[in-house]
């Protein structure tokens, strides 16, 4: 079967109509890429309940998307060491611009826009120095505004944190060049570090891993609205180890690490995809796709509330009463205090993220 990370990248039509809010496309709750059955890759928007209100083809592959806050728009980044982003205006199916990377940089696969969407921030690789940038573009004109530091190696994914002021980024530690593809170069002394930054690039405060986990990878986030940051993570180490790949993290309090009992945690081949906290906020959840398993921690006291065997399941967001989740296998589904339900099953195969759509303006 075709991978589900098979994903997007550019569009080849352009066009400068104007912006229309969210509501002119449906108001989606999430935003979802996918692999057809004609060869197509798709953006979708999605409802609550996972039915597809609109889709627009996609030629090329990519790792995920982000939307603006108020307009009808989104970015497709390119998947590492991919140097290009697509701007996609959602209402009427075009390509309103594309990003390129600075000489010398490449996409990590994440960005975000700022509160007021006047900004795009994005996760790159200044691969000859070997350290992570954050881009700053300006969203009129997605005009590169200027960039600084990361505050570590290998930035993937990237939040706004509930003050609106405050990116955290998930610095990952893994050190690439574009010469040797994906290969990782330094394993034996990667630092992952979980760094928040100030939108002028201060870093306000950085959190370090146990010694003994420093081959953990810190990949992706999720951010509760009081500011408690889960963070997923991928093993790197020895594969007879089975450590943590969920952590939990408060300013100014060391990373409180979550882990299932050995036989399940021994399932997931230590590799967390997404990760999310439930809409009440006192659960959070992480798939994995390579396990194919979705399991969910109680945030309280740390302990698995639930080990759910799902094929291929990656994508995950907060969701009515829960979470929903997608998989490659095309499905789309609950996690609710009953159990884990598929809510639609589509002909297509769902890339790694849900991507939620903050505004419906």
């Amino acid at each position: 079967m075709t991978s589900r990370r098979h994903f997007l990248a550019g569009l080849a039509a352009a066009s400068l109509a104007p912006m229309r809010g969210w509501s002119a496309v449906g108001a989606p709750d999430y935003l979802a890429a996918a692999l057809f059955p004609d060869g197509s890759y798709r953006l979708a928007g999605l409802d609550p309940s996972g039915d597809i209100l609109f889709s627009l083809p996609l030629p090329a592959r990519g790792h995920a998307a982000a939307a603006h806050p108020h307009r009808a728009q989104a970015v497709a980044f390119a998947r590492r060491p991919g140097t290009f982003a697509i701007i996609i205006d959602c209402a009427t199916g075009t390509q309103t611009a594309q990003l390129e990377a600075p000489q010398g940089r490449h996409f990590y696969g994440h960005g975000v826009f700022s509160t007021d969407g006047t900004r795009l921030f994005t996760t790159e690789n200044d691969y000859e120095a070997g350290q992570g940038v954050i881009g700053v573009w300006d969203t009129d004109s997605y005009r590169r505004i200027t960039e600084f530091s990361s505050g570590g190696v290998g930035p993937h994914d990237m939040r706004l944190m509930p003050d609106d002021r405050t990116l955290v980024v998930a610095n990952g530690g893994i050190e690439t060049h574009p010469d040797t593809g994906r290969a990782k170069l330094n394993l034996p002394i990667m630092q992952p570090r979980l760094t928040y930054l100030d939108q002028s690039g201060e870093v306000l405060e950085q959190v370090a891993l146990p010694r003994a986990l420093h081959k953990n990878s810190i990949r992706h986030l999720a951010v509760r609205a009081d500011g408690l940051v889960g963070f997923a993570m991928q093993w790197q180490g020895d594969t007879s180890q089975h450590p943590p790949l969920l952590g939990l993290h408060r300013r100014g309090d060391a990373p409180k690490l979550l882990s299932a009992p050995e036989a399940d945690q021994i399932m997931l081949q230590g590799y967390a995809g997404s990760i999310a906290f439930s809409d009440a906020g006192d659960t959070v959840a992480i798939t994995c796709p390579r396990g194919n398993a979705l399991h969910q921690f109680r945030v309280s006291d740390g302990q698995l509330v639930g080990a759910f065997p799902l094929d291929d399941v990656c994508g995950l967001g907060t969701g009515p009463n829960g979470f929903v989740f997608t998989t490659g296998t095309g499905v789309v589904g609950r996690l609710t205090a009953t159990g884990a339900k598929i809510a639609v099953r589509s002909v297509c195969q769902w890339d790694n993220h849900l991507v939620p759509i903050r505004a419906a303006a």
